[in-house]
């Protein structure tokens, strides 16, 4: 008699399935639905304002979608996989590549739609490139990998889907604010300095940084919103309203000293930001000072 030949009634054959049942939808779930892994890749810290680029290559930071080519696939940084065009990853060189999917400045809502579709469109992807800043992995200081891509880059110069991107010498840093400026007034993001004699590390290092500019506004305050956690019975963000009328939030740059006197409500604070999204809304925006206390 086998397994299969013993009586048994409905109940126990429903008890046994159960108890079956959550062991195999855990291994079937783990093997269908587990997270993709994350390329390892080196990350940006903030530069100071006043630092020295002496023994940097220097870049423009480009406003795109960080993406990493394995050899064989393209990938967001969280590992998933990028819906490209099949025409698209067929010109990328079979070696590994780390860039950025980029449209041209003030493009990146643009960018950041086209890639994420599940279905690509191959016109929108015609007015993208994969621009490449590093090869990780590679042996080598960042100025020989920086001449290994544009070697491989002259090799494929008629290619319309990937380049290399351009690194300079700056010599100062009277020179560096001139390019950043520069970079800037033509709807550039800012810089990336990255040191010419460094291996390649993933995650932050001191070998690679980027430069933004700080700019400053005024805006008038429309509310205070509670914080939370440590922040609790203090105010968390102010409400604004800008000149050109954009509202939005600001709750970082206060001490818990003005988080308990915070401005009040229909007052007029400066705040700094890094430039505006496509909206008009200040990025990063953080609180500075009343305005009154510039008059």
């Amino acid at each position: 008699m086998t397994a299969f030949d013993i009586p048994c009634t409905r109940r126990q054959a429903l008890a046994v399935l159960a108890v079956a049942w959550p062991a195999a939808h855990v291994r079937a779930r783990t093997r269908t639905d587990s997270a993709p892994e994350a390329p390892r890749l080196a990350l940006l810290s903030e530069a100071r304002p006043d630092i020295d680029p002496s023994g940097y290559l220097v870049s423009e930071k480009l406003d795109g979608v960080r993406a990493f080519w394995d050899g064989s696939r393209l990938r967001f940084r969280s590992g998933l996989i990028v819906r490209a065009p099949e025409w698209f990853t067929a010109a990328l060189p079979p070696v590994v590549l780390d860039g950025e999917l980029w449209g041209g400045r003030e493009s990146f809502d643009f960018a950041s739609g086209t890639v994420r579709r599940i279905t690509p469109d191959d016109a929108s992807w015609r007015t993208l490139r994969l621009m490449v800043f590093d090869l990780p992995g590679e042996t080598g200081d960042f100025a020989t990998r920086t001449a290994r891509i544009a070697a491989l880059a002259a090799a494929a110069s008629s290619s319309t889907v990937w380049a290399a991107v351009e690194q300079t010498q700056i010599p100062d840093r009277t020179a560096l604010q001139q390019r950043l400026a520069s970079v800037v007034r033509g709807g550039g993001e800012g810089l990336v300095l990255h040191r010419a004699d460094a291996p390649w590390s993933p995650g932050r290092s001191r070998a690679l940084w980027k430069l933004k500019p700080l700019h400053d506004a005024e805006a008038q305050v429309l509310a205070h919103e509670p914080g939370r956690g440590r922040l609790a019975d203090m105010m968390g963000a102010v409400r604004v309203r800008n000149a050109g009328g954009i509202e939005f939030r600001i709750g970082t740059g206060f001490t818990d000293a003005q988080r308990r006197d915070p401005p009040p409500v229909g007052s007029w604070i400066s705040y700094t930001h890094r430039g505006v999204t496509a909206s008009g809304v200040p990025r990063f925006a953080s609180y500075w000072r009343p305005h009154d206390a510039e008059l």
